[in-house]
C-alpha cells in the first residue's frame, strides 16, 4: 500500500492568483509573476508578490530554483489537489461535509456540454464498478 499524499495546505485568494499563473506558464521570475498579476505596476506590487511568494513557499506550495541571479519559482502542488481541499471547506461550510449536494447543485444549475455529461455518466458508471 502507497503512502497516502498529503493534502496541501489552505491558500488565499492572492496566493491562489500567483498559483494560476505558475500552473499555466510554468517556471517564473518574481518580475514576471508582478508583471502578469499587476501590468504596469511598481515597486510596491513587486514586492507584494515578493511577500506571497515567501508564504506559498513556507506552506511547500512553490520551489525556489536559486541556481541563477534571477530566482525561478515553480508550483510543487497540483490544481486538483488545491481544487480537493477548496471543495472539501465548502462541503463541510455548505452542506455537513458531503460532496454530493454540492455536485448536484452545480450540475443543475450549469448547462453542461454532450462530452462533459458524458464524461460525468462514464465516471459515476465506474465508481460502482
Amino acid at each position: 500500500m502507497s503512502p497516502r499524499k498529503k493534502a496541501p495546505p489552505r491558500v488565499t485568494d492572492a496566493e491562489l492568483a500567483v498559483l494560476e499563473i505558475l500552473w499555466k506558464r510554468g517556471d517564473l521570475s518574481i518580475r514576471q509573476l508582478a508583471d502578469d498579476l499587476y501590468p504596469g505596476g511598481g515597486a510596491s506590487e513587486y514586492s507584494t508578490v515578493q511577500k506571497l511568494l515567501e508564504r506559498l513557499e513556507a506552506k511547500g506550495c512553490v520551489q525556489r530554483d536559486r541556481q541563477s541571479f534571477v530566482h525561478q519559482f515553480r508550483a510543487r502542488v497540483d490544481r486538483a489537489d488545491v481544487l480537493d481541499v477548496e471543495l472539501a471547506e465548502v462541503a463541510e461550510k455548505l452542506c455537513d461535509g458531503s460532496l454530493t449536494p454540492l455536485l448536484l447543485h452545480l450540475v443543475a444549475r450549469q448547462k453542461l456540454k454532450k462530452e462533459d455529461r458524458e464524461a460525468l455518466r462514464k465516471m459515476l458508471e465506474e465508481g460502482d464498478a
